[in-house]
Formats: C-alpha cells, sequence, structure tokens
C-alpha cells in the first residue's frame, strides 16, 4: 500500500510540473501577470504562483477556469495528446483591446476593490487629469 502511496505521489508531482509549466508559457504568450489570471480564476496570487510552480494542482473547478481564462484545452494543460482535443470550438477569439493591456486590468482590479466614495474620488480626480491635459 505505501509503495502505491509514493508512485502516487511521483505522479501528482510531475503532473503539478506539467501543469505548472503549461499555464506559465500560455499566460506569458497571453501577456497576462499572475496576479491577472489568478484574480480572473478566483485564486490568491500567491497560491497561483504556487501553482505555476508545480507545488499544487488545482481543484477541477479551478481547472476548468484556468482553461477558460487562458483559451488553452484541458489537454494541453496536462499534457496529453491531441488525440484527447475537444472539436475546434465555433466562435473566433476577440481582438485585443485597450482594456487588455496589463496596466488597465491592474487600475481595473484596484477600482473594484474601492468604496462608492472611493469610486467617486478616483472619477473626480481622472476628469480633473483630463482637463488639466487638454489646457494648452
Amino acid at each position: 500500500m505505501e509503495a502505491l502511496r509514493t508512485r502516487d505521489k511521483g505522479m501528482d508531482t510531475e503532473l503539478a510540473g506539467i501543469l505548472g509549466s503549461a499555464a506559465r508559457n500560455v499566460r506569458v504568450k497571453l501577456g497576462l501577470t499572475q496576479a491577472d489570471v489568478a484574480d480572473r480564476i478566483g485564486m490568491a496570487s500567491e497560491v497561483y504562483g504556487r501553482l505555476e510552480r508545480g507545488h499544487m494542482l488545482p481543484s477541477v473547478q479551478n481547472l476548468r477556469r484556468l482553461c477558460v481564462v487562458l483559451n488553452i484545452p484541458p489537454h494541453d494543460l496536462l499534457g496529453l495528446g491531441d488525440e484527447f482535443a475537444a472539436p475546434p470550438p465555433k466562435e473566433k477569439p476577440r481582438a485585443r483591446t485597450e482594456e487588455d493591456v496589463p496596466e488597465m486590468r491592474r487600475l481595473m482590479r484596484n477600482l473594484r476593490r474601492l468604496t462608492p466614495v472611493q469610486l467617486k474620488l478616483m472619477n473626480l480626480v481622472a476628469s480633473a487629469m483630463q482637463q488639466q491635459k487638454k489646457k494648452p
């Protein structure tokens, strides 16, 4: 029984490394930060960092969310062959917009955490900055 547990632990470590490496490669190609991905899947960025380093495996729910956020099929994240691939999606991926730049994502993440009063103040600051920019 102990030999079975040891073998399973080795398999888990190997799988965690494969999954973490694949997630990191795709994230970097998409121009996302660890915090961006963690925020989108509802995970602390420190925990997501452990996942990318191969120190843990995600739950099934988080694996699914990760696949959606990174737009990668599960068989690629798990290091399986193309025989496990699903048929290609019918929708085209959306074009990259101004909202996709890391600075904008960080700002939006911070704004979502503000109180209504703080949001109102930030809006006033942004308006004042725009007015200042327009003056000759």
